[in-house]
Protein backbone atom coordinates (compact mmCIF):
# COMPACT_ATOMS: atom_id res chain seq x y z
CA UNK A 1 0.00 0.00 0.00
CA UNK A 2 1.29 3.24 -0.89
CA UNK A 3 0.59 5.33 1.94
CA UNK A 4 1.67 2.29 4.41
CA UNK A 5 2.70 4.15 7.76
CA UNK A 6 1.49 7.70 6.70
CA UNK A 7 -0.92 10.02 8.54
CA UNK A 8 -3.36 12.32 7.49
CA UNK A 9 -5.55 14.81 8.54
CA UNK A 10 -9.51 15.08 6.13
CA UNK A 11 -11.38 17.97 7.00
CA UNK A 12 -15.42 17.64 6.48
CA UNK A 13 -14.71 14.20 5.89
CA UNK A 14 -18.12 12.68 7.54
CA UNK A 15 -20.17 12.25 3.62
CA UNK A 16 -20.21 12.88 0.26
CA UNK A 17 -16.42 13.65 -1.23
CA UNK A 18 -14.81 13.30 2.20
CA UNK A 19 -15.97 10.70 3.29
CA UNK A 20 -15.08 9.03 0.22
CA UNK A 21 -11.45 10.69 0.37
CA UNK A 22 -11.07 9.02 3.81
CA UNK A 23 -11.75 5.55 2.82
CA UNK A 24 -10.02 5.52 0.05
CA UNK A 25 -6.55 7.01 1.79
CA UNK A 26 -7.58 4.64 4.63
CA UNK A 27 -7.40 1.84 2.01
CA UNK A 28 -3.90 2.94 0.53
CA UNK A 29 -2.75 2.41 4.20
CA UNK A 30 -2.95 5.56 6.08
CA UNK A 31 -3.91 6.56 9.13
CA UNK A 32 -6.91 9.32 9.13
CA UNK A 33 -7.70 12.35 11.78
CA UNK A 34 -11.10 13.94 10.87
CA UNK A 35 -12.93 16.39 12.25
CA UNK A 36 -16.77 16.96 12.82
CA UNK A 37 -18.59 20.04 13.75
CA UNK A 38 -22.29 18.57 14.83
CA UNK A 39 -22.22 15.05 12.69
CA UNK A 40 -20.61 12.90 15.62
CA UNK A 41 -22.66 9.44 15.13
CA UNK A 42 -21.21 10.21 11.25
CA UNK A 43 -18.34 10.60 12.24
CA UNK A 44 -17.25 7.69 14.73
CA UNK A 45 -19.55 5.36 12.12
CA UNK A 46 -16.47 6.49 9.34
CA UNK A 47 -13.68 5.83 12.13
CA UNK A 48 -15.00 2.75 12.69
CA UNK A 49 -14.98 2.09 8.79
CA UNK A 50 -11.21 3.18 8.98
CA UNK A 51 -10.15 0.70 12.23
CA UNK A 52 -12.34 -2.43 10.22
CA UNK A 53 -9.54 -1.76 7.61
CA UNK A 54 -6.81 -2.17 9.49
CA UNK A 55 -5.78 1.31 10.38
CA UNK A 56 -5.89 4.19 12.80
CA UNK A 57 -8.16 6.92 13.50
CA UNK A 58 -9.14 10.20 15.45
CA UNK A 59 -12.23 11.74 15.87
CA UNK A 60 -11.91 15.49 16.64
CA UNK A 61 -14.81 17.79 17.05
CA UNK A 62 -13.63 21.06 15.49
CA UNK A 63 -15.01 24.29 13.42
CA UNK A 64 -12.81 24.42 10.31
CA UNK A 65 -13.76 28.15 10.77
CA UNK A 66 -12.04 28.13 13.88
CA UNK A 67 -8.15 29.37 13.84
CA UNK A 68 -7.57 27.65 16.89
CA UNK A 69 -9.81 24.72 16.34
CA UNK A 70 -7.31 24.10 13.37
CA UNK A 71 -4.27 24.37 16.18
CA UNK A 72 -5.93 22.34 18.68
CA UNK A 73 -6.85 18.94 16.24
CA UNK A 74 -3.12 19.15 14.45
CA UNK A 75 -1.24 18.58 17.48
CA UNK A 76 -4.57 16.23 18.58
CA UNK A 77 -2.97 14.23 15.87
CA UNK A 78 0.63 14.98 16.27
CA UNK A 79 -0.07 13.60 20.17
CA UNK A 80 -1.91 10.76 18.85
CA UNK A 81 0.05 9.41 15.83
CA UNK A 82 3.03 10.85 16.39
CA UNK A 83 3.70 12.59 12.29
CA UNK A 84 1.92 14.12 10.26
CA UNK A 85 2.50 13.96 6.27
CA UNK A 86 -0.94 14.72 4.45
CA UNK A 87 -3.71 17.53 5.17
CA UNK A 88 -6.78 16.97 2.77
CA UNK A 89 -8.78 20.80 2.97
CA UNK A 90 -12.19 19.11 2.03
CA UNK A 91 -14.47 20.59 4.21
CA UNK A 92 -16.83 23.38 2.08
CA UNK A 93 -20.64 24.53 2.39
CA UNK A 94 -22.19 26.19 0.34
CA UNK A 95 -25.55 29.33 0.79
CA UNK A 96 -26.62 30.39 -3.14
CA UNK A 97 -28.30 33.74 -3.65
CA UNK A 98 -27.71 36.46 -6.18
CA UNK A 99 -25.43 38.95 -5.17
CA UNK A 100 -28.34 41.43 -5.10
CA UNK A 101 -30.27 39.27 -2.74
CA UNK A 102 -26.89 37.92 -0.89
CA UNK A 103 -26.34 38.70 2.70
CA UNK A 104 -23.77 39.56 4.21
CA UNK A 105 -24.35 36.40 6.95
CA UNK A 106 -24.04 33.96 3.62
CA UNK A 107 -20.78 36.15 2.29
CA UNK A 108 -19.12 35.51 5.51
CA UNK A 109 -20.08 32.28 6.11
CA UNK A 110 -19.44 30.69 3.07
CA UNK A 111 -15.73 32.63 3.04
CA UNK A 112 -14.86 31.47 6.45
CA UNK A 113 -16.10 27.69 5.50
CA UNK A 114 -14.34 27.03 2.65
CA UNK A 115 -11.39 29.92 1.95
CA UNK A 116 -10.73 30.53 5.88
CA UNK A 117 -10.68 27.34 6.78
CA UNK A 118 -8.54 26.30 3.83
CA UNK A 119 -6.04 28.77 5.79
CA UNK A 120 -6.82 27.84 9.15
CA UNK A 121 -5.77 23.87 8.35
CA UNK A 122 -2.59 24.70 6.29
CA UNK A 123 -1.57 27.20 9.02
CA UNK A 124 -1.24 24.68 11.55
CA UNK A 125 0.20 21.91 9.42
CA UNK A 126 2.80 23.91 7.39
CA UNK A 127 5.38 24.35 10.49
CA UNK A 128 4.82 20.17 10.74
CA UNK A 129 5.79 19.82 7.36
CA UNK A 130 7.85 22.16 7.08
CA UNK A 131 10.49 21.10 9.57
CA UNK A 132 10.58 17.75 8.48
CA UNK A 133 11.12 18.66 4.99
CA UNK A 134 7.99 16.94 3.90
CA UNK A 135 4.42 16.62 3.18
CA UNK A 136 1.32 16.70 0.99
CA UNK A 137 -1.53 19.12 0.92
CA UNK A 138 -4.46 18.61 -1.14
CA UNK A 139 -6.93 21.70 -1.49
CA UNK A 140 -11.06 20.65 -2.72
CA UNK A 141 -12.00 23.33 -4.92
CA UNK A 142 -14.34 23.57 -7.16
CA UNK A 143 -14.54 23.82 -11.45
CA UNK A 144 -17.31 27.02 -10.21
CA UNK A 145 -13.96 28.56 -8.78
CA UNK A 146 -12.53 28.18 -12.49
CA UNK A 147 -15.49 29.59 -14.08
CA UNK A 148 -18.35 31.27 -11.50
CA UNK A 149 -21.87 30.27 -11.46
CA UNK A 150 -24.70 32.41 -10.77
CA UNK A 151 -25.91 32.51 -7.65
CA UNK A 152 -22.91 31.17 -6.21
CA UNK A 153 -20.90 34.72 -5.94
CA UNK A 154 -19.73 33.68 -2.44
CA UNK A 155 -18.75 30.24 -3.33
CA UNK A 156 -17.56 30.90 -6.27
CA UNK A 157 -15.16 33.59 -5.13
CA UNK A 158 -14.32 31.65 -1.90
CA UNK A 159 -13.43 28.64 -4.24
CA UNK A 160 -11.25 31.06 -6.44
CA UNK A 161 -9.22 32.08 -3.38
CA UNK A 162 -8.80 28.19 -3.00
CA UNK A 163 -7.11 27.91 -5.94
CA UNK A 164 -5.05 31.10 -5.69
CA UNK A 165 -3.91 30.02 -2.34
CA UNK A 166 -3.19 26.93 -3.28
CA UNK A 167 -0.53 28.16 -5.87
CA UNK A 168 1.18 30.75 -3.34
CA UNK A 169 1.29 27.84 -0.63
CA UNK A 170 3.18 25.72 -3.68
CA UNK A 171 5.43 28.72 -3.94
CA UNK A 172 6.40 29.15 -0.33
CA UNK A 173 6.66 25.59 0.60
CA UNK A 174 8.39 24.19 -2.05
CA UNK A 175 11.58 24.08 -0.91
CA UNK A 176 10.73 22.51 1.99
CA UNK A 177 9.74 19.19 -0.44
CA UNK A 178 5.99 19.94 0.24
CA UNK A 179 3.37 19.27 -2.40
CA UNK A 180 0.35 21.64 -2.66
CA UNK A 181 -2.21 20.62 -5.37
CA UNK A 182 -5.88 21.15 -5.57
CA UNK A 183 -8.66 19.26 -6.95
CA UNK A 184 -12.09 20.84 -8.99
CA UNK A 185 -14.55 18.43 -8.94
CA UNK A 186 -17.70 19.24 -11.21
CA UNK A 187 -20.87 18.06 -9.76
CA UNK A 188 -20.81 14.50 -8.07
CA UNK A 189 -23.45 12.53 -6.98
CA UNK A 190 -23.46 13.30 -3.26
CA UNK A 191 -26.39 13.19 -1.18
CA UNK A 192 -27.20 16.70 -1.48
CA UNK A 193 -26.60 16.33 -5.54
CA UNK A 194 -29.14 13.48 -4.93
CA UNK A 195 -31.83 15.97 -3.22
CA UNK A 196 -31.26 18.53 -5.91
CA UNK A 197 -34.17 19.50 -8.11
CA UNK A 198 -34.17 17.71 -11.66
CA UNK A 199 -33.72 20.73 -13.57
CA UNK A 200 -30.52 21.27 -11.77
CA UNK A 201 -29.39 17.99 -12.66
CA UNK A 202 -30.43 17.80 -15.88
CA UNK A 203 -28.81 21.52 -16.63
CA UNK A 204 -25.17 19.89 -15.28
CA UNK A 205 -25.81 16.72 -17.40
CA UNK A 206 -26.23 18.55 -20.43
CA UNK A 207 -22.89 20.37 -19.86
CA UNK A 208 -20.94 17.09 -18.94
CA UNK A 209 -19.43 15.60 -21.99
CA UNK A 210 -19.08 12.28 -20.42
CA UNK A 211 -23.02 12.53 -20.16
CA UNK A 212 -23.14 10.92 -16.48
CA UNK A 213 -22.36 12.72 -12.92
CA UNK A 214 -19.36 11.97 -11.16
CA UNK A 215 -18.70 10.26 -8.39
CA UNK A 216 -16.90 10.54 -5.03
CA UNK A 217 -14.58 7.87 -5.45
CA UNK A 218 -13.71 9.34 -8.89
CA UNK A 219 -12.51 12.59 -7.01
CA UNK A 220 -11.03 10.31 -3.78
CA UNK A 221 -8.83 8.66 -6.30
CA UNK A 222 -7.31 11.93 -7.59
CA UNK A 223 -6.72 13.02 -4.21
CA UNK A 224 -5.22 9.87 -2.71
CA UNK A 225 -2.31 9.72 -6.02
CA UNK A 226 -1.26 13.59 -5.17
CA UNK A 227 -0.46 12.17 -1.70
CA UNK A 228 1.74 9.15 -3.42
CA UNK A 229 5.28 9.40 -4.66
CA UNK A 230 4.35 9.05 -7.75
CA UNK A 231 3.43 12.48 -7.69
CA UNK A 232 5.92 13.99 -6.17
CA UNK A 233 6.99 16.50 -9.00
CA UNK A 234 3.69 17.79 -9.08
CA UNK A 235 2.97 21.00 -7.42
CA UNK A 236 0.75 24.27 -7.54
CA UNK A 237 -1.70 22.67 -9.96
CA UNK A 238 -5.65 22.44 -10.65
CA UNK A 239 -6.90 18.87 -11.66
CA UNK A 240 -10.47 19.16 -12.89
CA UNK A 241 -12.42 16.16 -11.97
CA UNK A 242 -15.48 17.46 -13.91
CA UNK A 243 -16.08 14.59 -16.50
CA UNK A 244 -15.54 17.38 -18.76
CA UNK A 245 -18.23 19.69 -17.64
CA UNK A 246 -15.90 22.74 -17.60
CA UNK A 247 -13.70 22.26 -21.05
Amino acid sequence: MELEGKVAIVTGGTRGIGRAIVLDLAANGADVALNYRQSADLAHELAGAVREMGRRALVVQADVSSFDDAQMMVQQALDEFGRLDILVNNAGMNWDGVVWKMTEEQWDRVIDVDLKGTFNYTRAAAPVFRERGAGKIVNITSINGLRGKFGQSNYSAAKAGVIGFTKACARELGRYSVNVNAVAPGLIETEMVKDAPESVRDMALAEIVLGRLGLPEEVAHVVTFLCTEKARHITGQVIQVDGGQYI
